[in-house]
């Protein structure tokens, strides 16, 4: 798939959430990863970081949040899907761009064990503090994340597609409906269609 040639590559958003917000995200994301006992990621890492797709509270952020960032980027956007990760110690996030569902992506910092764990944009590192968020072109730029020597570090994710871009079939990550898992991408249930 041919990759779209953008000028806006990624932008830093600080105090992208209020403190109230904050607090109920790092609290909710600590509390979910210490009860978690089957949602783990095993693609970028073997020490089983706490990994959930289409979270419901991520899932409402990722909609209530969608007018700053189109306010930010001066675009319309389709929420595509969220998810959150608690990192931790000797984790990594690899270099890479990403799928099409994450034309335009938001990466969102609730919280950490107070290490300083900075995200690299285009090879420019970029360090978060709680509530701050960096919105990029996941398509079309690289990003990565060095090992990570902390104890924890919780980090949500929101992804848009640009309503008139060439990734609009990705809206919803192609599942029927916001909050629908993973599972069901592709699956059209009756009176879905548009």
């Amino acid at each position: 798939m041919k990759k779209k040639t953008l000028k806006f590559k990624f932008k830093k958003i600080k105090n992208f959430l209020n403190k109230e917000e904050v607090d109920i995200c790092r609290e909710y994301l600590l509390i979910q990863h210490k009860n978690n006992f089957n949602n783990f990621d095993t693609s970028q890492n073997s020490n089983l970081d706490t990994s959930v797709y289409s979270d419901p509270l991520i899932e409402s952020l990722l909609l209530n949040k969608k007018n700053v960032i189109e306010k930010e980027i001066n675009l319309n956007l389709l929420p595509s899907y969220s998810f959150y990760r608690v990192y931790t110690m000797f984790s990594e996030l690899t270099k890479h761009t990403d799928r099409p569902s994450c034309e335009f992506s938001v990466t969102v910092m609730a919280g950490s064990s107070g290490e300083k764990w900075p995200i690299f944009m285009d090879g420019v590192p970029v360090e978060l503090f709680p509530g701050d968020a960096v919105i990029y072109a996941g398509c079309n730029i690289e990003h990565w994340r060095e090992e990570f020597l902390g104890d924890w570090h919780a980090q949500f994710f929101l992804h848009y597609v640009n309503k008139d871009g060439p990734y609009v079939e990705y809206e919803l990550d192609k599942r029927p409906y916001l909050g629908a898992p993973g599972s069901m991408r592709g699956v059209i249930t009756k009176g879905d269609k548009k």
